[in-house]
């Protein structure tokens, strides 16, 4: 087994927690969108230039706009000469591919291959495309080209192994991406391989096996193996955390396999279960990183042990230099145990070093709040906001803000009428939408969006029926916030910050907290959080 360290499996988990969003902030992005915005400007009608443009706005998944680009070049080009389109043609069936309009893909794909019949890349192109059309025989066809081309195409026998399980042959998968793996033992990516084709068979336990072994062998597909566990522990759980287990037994001294367990344990709210892990690669030297001191933080503020939180996140902040989020996390264990003051000098600390955190500048304005600096914190939150304007719980607070402490009742509807506005999914609870309804008084639109999120959503850690608890007991249903508790808590949400503390806006269960049945609940459920 290969050691990994674990910052850089932090940064992974960061990553992939906070959800990846592509953006031009990089300076090779900008100066080559300069560029070409340059060169268009002279010659707007440049079909190269803007295929080009295009490539670079779907590298940043940017789809809509390479499509805009490309379609505008395709009108540009010399009417009769098709083979000048060939790079428009690849670029926009990738862009149609991701778009999931298969159809649209698949014409532009046999126009290239109508030019370059033997072109590899596109015909595994056209047989994934196939693929998802459930054009199997066809898909086959291309698959069994490729082995022609190249009778070592891993590619080309997991696509065969995929066509297979379609067509209930599953020893024939197994077979295929048995063979597959064996072209290439030590590469980590025909693992992650085969664990898709084991997922379609239903076989996670095998699936998670083969995550597991593709971080072990080398770091190219770490991400990836990485985000499928993330993914599979949301469907199950258990059977993921039974994977790295197996794993941790076999390799016992390898504190990447803990530092895993551990961040997928919190990422369903089992602190206790992440602690234990990262206190296990800390007490036994696995390895050694600041952020591992950061999780501990973390995970003890979240279980209300505001103390411990205090001295990890404080250890964090001293072990370097790195620690704008550090200092976010002292605020908020500053601010919970009653200290404003420090509250906001930490968050202060945090906006010296990433002037622009949202997290950094959203516990500026709630310590401010606590602080009676109202203005000061609406400004904090307009910032805030202005970095990511598709931000809900921004809005949310500032509407709050606006309304029961600045008395600008115009104002505060703006900003909830803004969470409406934002671009989510009707039923996506971390909308927020029903929580901006109620402060808008339109309690029956709010009341049918969350009984529709509670009919839809996964809740497959307890987030969604907390959420529910809150919304009910802020609109005054305090019977059907609780079992709505009581279900939050049967899945596991062990955020006894969440329960016990939080008041910000109506985000929150205070009106529950003096309800004799809340107190017995978290008793019943005590085993949680100690």
């Amino acid at each position: 087994m290969r050691s990994i360290t674990l910052g850089i499996l932090l940064c992974i988990a960061t990553f992939f927690t906070a959800g990846a969003q592509s953006s031009y902030d990089d300076p090779m992005s900008q100066a080559l969108l300069k560029a070409f915005d340059e060169l268009l400007d002279e010659d707007p009608r440049d079909p190269e230039t803007l295929v080009r443009r295009a490539g670079l706005y779907y590298a940043h998944h940017d789809y809509v706009k390479a499509l805009d680009d490309i379609n505008t070049a395709m009108k540009y080009y010399e009417p009769g000469d098709e083979e000048v389109r060939y790079p428009a043609y690849q670029l926009r069936a990738k862009v149609y591919q991701r778009q999931k309009k298969y159809d649209d893909a698949l014409a532009d794909l046999n126009s290239v291959l109508s030019m370059s019949p033997q072109d590899y890349g596109t015909i595994y192109q056209r047989a994934v495309v196939l693929y998802e059309l459930g054009r199997y025989q066809e898909a086959n066809a291309d698959y069994n080209l490729m082995l022609r081309l190249n009778p070592r195409s891993q590619d080309a026998l997991l696509g065969l192994a995929s066509v297979a399980v379609k067509q209930n042959n599953l020893g024939t998968a197994n077979e295929l991406a048995d063979r597959a793996v064996a072209l290439s033992p030590n590469r980590s990516e025909i693992y992650v391989g085969r664990a898709s084709v084991r997922r379609l068979m239903g076989d996670d336990q095998g699936a998670v096996d083969d995550y597991v072994t593709a971080i072990s062998v080398d770091n190219a597909s770490t991400a990836r193996a990485l985000q499928n566990l993330v993914d599979m522990s949301r469907s199950n759980y258990p059977t993921v955390m039974a994977g790295l287990s197996s794993a941790i037994s076999k390799a016992p001294r390898n504190g990447m396999y803990y530092f895993i367990r551990a961040m997928i344990a919190q990422g369903h709210c089992n602190y206790l279960a992440a602690i234990a892990d990262y206190d296990k690669i800390i007490n036994e030297n696995l390895d050694s990183y600041p952020g591992l001191n950061g999780a501990l933080a973390e995970c003890y503020y979240y279980l209300g042990r505001y103390d411990r939180a205090l001295l990890n996140a404080d250890y964090a902040i001293s072990a370097t230099d790195d620690n704008a989020f550090y200092y976010v996390l002292k605020s908020r264990i500053k601010r919970a145990l009653g200290d404003s003051e420090a509250a906001l000098e930490a968050a202060e600390k945090a906006l010296e070093k990433t002037p622009e955190d949202i997290d950094a500048l959203q516990a500026k304005a709630l310590a401010q709040v606590d602080l009676g600096q109202y203005a000061d914190a609406s400004i904090a939150l307009s910032e805030a906001a202005m970095v990511n304007p598709e931000n809900p719980t921004l809005q949310i607070l500032r509407g709050w803000i606006l309304g029961d402490y600045r008395k600008q009742q115009t104002n505060a509807e703006r900003a909830y009428e803004m969470v409406l506005d934002m671009d989510y999914d009707f039923d996506n609870v971390q909308s927020l939408r029903g929580f901006a309804l109620l402060a808008l008084d339109r309690k029956e639109q709010a009341d049918k969006w969350m009984e529709r999120v509670l009919d839809t959503a996964d809740d497959y850690d307890g987030a969604v029926n907390y959420y529910a608890a809150c919304y009910y007991a802020q609109s005054g249903m305090p019977e059907r916030a609780l079992r709505c508790m009581e279900a939050s808590l049967q899945k596991g949400y062990a955020n006894y910050h969440n329960w016990t503390k939080a008041t910000e806006a109506n985000i929150n269960c205070a009106p529950l907290r003096t309800n004799p049945q809340f107190t017995a609940l978290l008793e019943k459920y005590s085993h949680l959080f100690k």
